[in-house]
């Protein structure tokens, strides 16, 4: 079995999710009394979030170069990036470490083209949704069509992410209206939706709604342990 590297902590309530796939994951694959090799670090996401806001983005590619650094000297073989946004700094980070990056936009876009899915919504930070490092990537790598939501609706998306889930807080009246704005997308076009900020899964659930729902957090794990255990 290969060693996963996280790279993690943005936020930690997102992270405790990838731990928990992917180690459940493994035991699946696995069986018995199986769980995974993990090399992880863990960031403070408070100056890594003010740099974001700021456009500092090669303030954060220096802290995460960094981190990455020291997840390949802890024996990782490859690395995932525990979040949608921060694979803006994706280049600077493949570019630092000797070992493979497992990007979350490629297996998201994997997921999708297995079903036969071509249109597709996407949710995430005011960041993943409006800039071309994520959308474009599955746009030009997988000629997916990405719908997101206006621009008042984008806000209602990005502010409860930052103000509600990186901080643990779910509340009913967000998750009615991120299913709002899920039901708009699916009405505008949408054959699924992709969940992409790690943290949306802890608000919506495929339970939630009728519309196909991908959320990058699973995603992301079941693929870090099919290349840990190919």
């Amino acid at each position: 079995m290969k060693t996963i590297g996280l790279l993690a902590g943005m936020s930690w309530e997102s992270s405790a999710g990838y731990y928990r796939s992917i180690n459940q994951g493994i035991k699946d694959t696995l069986g018995g009394l199986h769980s995974a090799k993990i090399a992880m670090v863990s960031v403070d996401f408070d100056p890594i979030e003010k740099l974001q806001h700021k456009g500092d983005w090669a303030g954060t590619a220096d802290i995460l170069c960094d981190a990455a650094k020291h997840i390949e000297l802890a024996g990782a073989d490859f690395l995932l990036i525990c979040t949608n946004t921060m694979h803006k700094v994706a280049p600077q980070i493949e570019q630092a470490i000797d070992i493979p990056l497992l990007h979350i936009a490629d297996a998201t876009a994997e997921e999708l083209v297995s079903k036969n899915i071509k249109t597709v919504g996407l949710l995430g930070t005011s960041f993943t949704m409006e800039q071309a490092f994520y959308k474009g990537r599955l746009q030009d790598k997988y000629g997916l069509t990405v719908l997101t939501p206006n621009e008042t609706d984008r806000k209602v998306i990005h502010d409860v992410i930052y103000n509600e889930l990186c901080l643990g807080h779910v509340l009913p009246a967000s998750k009615q209206q991120y299913l709002r704005i899920i039901n708009d997308l699916s009405h505008n076009g949408a054959e699924a939706v992709i969940l992409g900020c790690t943290e949306i899964g802890m608000l919506i659930q495929q339970s939630d709604t009728d519309v196909t729902l991908v959320d990058t957090t699973q995603v992301h794990a079941n693929k870090a342990v099919e290349w840990a255990t190919k």
